[in-house]
């Protein structure tokens, strides 16, 4: 593919309805912003958990909040949860709110007064932990995501057991039409092209996966800076400390009945391993080639290299 997406100068607009099994990005046209929320965004398993953890810990100055989990930082577009408890939550907040969106930016309703922060990682990684999350899934969370009233389009398919063919159908298939890839959920890699193109725009921050894994501390302090958050000195080792990966999964088994109703094994399977190149030793180099065709296909090449090493972006 040529390098024909670019970054434009103009803003955001929203080109697609977003409305599945999982979400409702209609959802948003009743969301009432203020002046310093934070948008949270990721196609899915890039880090999501990850960061609103680290928020958490930045808005707190690594103390405890005083809520956590959806609670504290709701799923807005997610159907599943009833609009009026979400809003409702999200309005009685005092603090800095930081909500969670899994929509694409041109499914999104954009506020320049917001700020944004879109994590990402390697679509092969992506796809190891898309495996363990959705084999893991309870037959509660099924009827949840199919019985809910609203859905629209089919129900979301039962996971299968053969991960080989997951990963065809994942690379090849899009469940919209607009898309290409990311079967049963939705696209991954045109998820974060939607996103690339307007890296520049100052209220938008991109985070990649393995840079929180290489230099948390610095990637920390890379969102405080972005966010305009000064916790005190004192607090950094505690914010630090506490936005460690296996903390966060230590955090969420203390609250594991939660965890338990949607997925085997709780926390303990939602959190995973937290590591990335494990496929390489699943996926085969006849399948390696479908990543090749769908990153060709959808990506340009600059965004290509990040979604597959990192680094910072630079303006």
């Amino acid at each position: 593919m040529t390098d024909t997406i670019t970054a434009r100068a103009d803003l955001p607009s929203v080109g697609h309805l977003y409305q599945n099994h999982h979400f409702d990005a209609l959802r948003w046209n009743f969301f009432k912003p203020r002046a310093d929320d934070i948008v949270v965004a990721t196609a899915y398993k890039s880090g999501t958990t990850w960061m609103q953890g680290i928020l958490a810990n930045l808005i707190f100055s690594g103390e405890t909040p005083p809520v956590t989990g959806g609670d504290l930082s709701p799923w807005l577009d997610m159907r599943v949860f009833p609009l009026e408890l979400v809003l409702t939550g999200l309005e009685a907040q005092s603090h800095r709110r930081f909500i969670k969106t899994h929509l694409p930016l041109d499914g999104l309703p954009y506020d320049p007064a917001l700020k944004y922060i879109y994590v990402a990682r390697d679509a092969r990684d992506v796809f190891m932990s898309l495996w363990n999350h959705y084999g893991a899934m309870t037959p509660g969370m099924m009827a949840a995501f199919n019985g809910t009233a609203g859905r629209v389009g089919p129900e979301f398919p039962q996971c299968g057991d053969d991960i080989h063919a997951f990963w065809q159908g994942w690379i090849t298939r899009g469940w919209f039409e607009w898309e290409s890839e990311g079967y049963p959920y939705w696209s991954n890699m045109g998820h974060a092209q939607s996103w690339w193109n307007y890296r520049r725009l100052p209220n938008i921050l991109l985070v990649h996966y393995a840079d929180l894994l290489a230099d948390l501390e610095g990637e920390i302090r890379r969102v405080a800076d972005f966010l305009e958050i000064a916790p005190p000195p004192s607090a950094w080792p505690a914010i630090v400390a506490k936005s460690t990966f296996a903390a966060m999964r230590a955090e969420a088994e203390k609250s594991d009945e939660r965890w338990r109703f949607g997925f085997k094994g709780g926390a303990k399977t939602f959190f995973n391993k937290g590591v990335n190149g494990r496929w390489r030793e699943v996926l085969s180099e006849e399948e390696l080639a479908l990543y090749d065709a769908a990153a060709e296909r959808v990506l340009t090449p600059d965004c290509r290299r990040w979604l597959e090493h990192g680094r910072h972006v630079s303006a």
